[in-house]
């Protein structure tokens, strides 16, 4: 194998496992945001500031 060749395995193969955890990420953060009883983040306006 070419080092050109090796070079397009590994770029290709780093976007797809970025791109699969952006992916997943998007997934739960949607999923957690529809859910009305997931606890807020502390950060939020209207949360308890402390935990």
């Amino acid at each position: 194998m070419e080092i050109t060749q090796l070079i397009v395995v590994l770029f290709l193969g780093t976007i797809s496992a970025v791109l699969i955890f952006a992916l997943v990420s998007k997934w739960r953060v949607e999923k957690r945001m529809a859910d009305d009883s997931a606890p807020k983040s502390t950060l939020a306006a209207d949360a308890p500031s402390t935990r």
